[in-house]
């Protein structure tokens, strides 16, 4: 593929409830940040993509909140609904087909003013399967419990991941739930669907991220050294969740190979050095590192507990706290990719992995993971 790189990111606090700040004003925050980190004004960005969902925002055409506190004016401005590492890959193809020298890509979502149940219950199919009540929750149950009964995890296993992203979040001043907990302490918080505590859940999140794409010419400007964009593909699964295996994550499978292929990544448990992953619920975290070939199948909880993915083990994941210490879900992804640049830079503090060169983000859309969205991104210039 052409050369193309992150120049520039910004991100809020992930918080609760941001009662003072509505979707312009989180945008607005998340874009000066990511033009200042990047050395430029709004005058050098060619287009912009805004990631929403109306859903989500309680209105139609729920971009047009943010279009001009994105610094949309006067220029060519799109939207993408869904994860927002999607919209960044549509701002990828925009750098790609040459007609555009930078993109800047937002992503934002205000939980605190949703009910997610109602919401993600109407992601299923109204004739057949929304009476039933089902949400993201209850639907992401099955999976753990299909995934687990398949690869033999436990449910101490699931819980370590709580601990370990908890616990990481202490080095993230822009997390929204540092804490010091143990394996009882998840496995004895409240019971939200059989097998998922409590604390194997993402909480209720405000926030947004902003990035810049740019092309070689155009980075080479930039005020910090570029991050790679080394390979990105994406991939839909089955919509109906009986029409796939629920225990295995087939399109993340697809999409990790063309975009490792894309970097030229032959051996990714050996040739990433850190990985952010949308875990949502700590099954998932587990499950999608053994669907990405970053752990062998049925191997993730065992390699967990002896450390690996520790900050200082073989190969950290979620050093940046996940989204199980805030879980903005528009933004999320598009924050994973932000956290693995922030890594790449040796810019994340306390929570810096040593040396990492070359990283792996993932966004995903839809129930169970329906879609998967890859970034391959390098400190190393291809």
């Amino acid at each position: 593929m052409d050369k193309a790189a992150i120049v520039g990111v910004g991100m809020t606090a992930i918080e609760k409830n941001k009662v003072g700040d509505g979707f312009a004003d989180m945008a607005w925050e998340a874009v000066n940040l990511a033009l200042s980190d990047a050395g430029m004004s709004i005058d050098d960005i060619d287009n912009v993509v805004t990631t929403s969902n109306d859903f989500w925002d309680g209105r139609t055409i729920s971009c047009m909140a943010v279009s001009d506190a994105s610094g949309a004016r006067d220029k060519n401005v799109s939207c993408v609904e869904g994860d927002g590492t999607f919209g960044a890959f549509y701002g990828l193809t925009r750098v790609l087909s040459g007609v555009y020298g930078t993109t800047l890509v937002t992503a934002h979502s205000k939980g605190s003013e949703s009910v997610s149940s109602l919401i993600t219950n109407a992601a299923f199919d109204p004739i057949y399967e929304r009476s039933i009540g089902m949400d993201m929750i209850s639907a992401s149950a099955l999976q753990a419990s299909a995934y687990m009964h398949r690869t033999g995890t436990t449910p101490e296993q699931l819980a370590r991941v709580s601990v370990k992203n908890h616990s990481n979040a202490r080095h993230n001043p822009k997390a929204q739930l540092p804490l010091t907990i143990d394996v009882n302490d998840v496995l004895t918080s409240e019971m939200i669907c059989d097998p998922l505590h409590k604390l194997d859940c993402s909480p209720v999140s405000d926030g947004c991220c902003a990035l810049i794409i740019a092309n070689e010419d155009r980075a080479k400007n930039a005020a910090k050294p570029p991050v790679w964009i080394r390979g990105a593909a994406f991939c839909a699964d089955a919509y109906h969740l009986g029409d796939r295996d629920l225990s295995r994550a087939d399109a993340l499978t697809k999409a990790a190979k063309k975009a490792f292929s894309m970097a030229g990544i032959t051996d990714p448990a050996e040739q990433i050095q850190v990985a952010e992953l949308y875990d949502a619920f700590t099954y998932q975290e587990l499950m999608w590192l053994e669907a990405t070939g970053l752990c062998p199948d049925g191997r993730a909880g065992s390699e967990l507990e002896r450390g690996a993915f520790d900050i200082g083990g073989r190969l950290p994941v979620n050093p940046s706290g996940g989204l199980l210490s805030g879980h903005p879900v528009i933004a999320a992804g598009l924050i994973r990719m932000a956290e693995v640049v922030r890594q790449l830079r040796g810019e994340a503090g306390a929570a810096q992995v040593k040396d990492p060169s070359v990283g792996v983000a993932q966004g995903v859309n839809g129930l169970c993971g329906q879609s998967h969205c890859v970034w391959v991104l390098s400190s190393i210039r291809p």
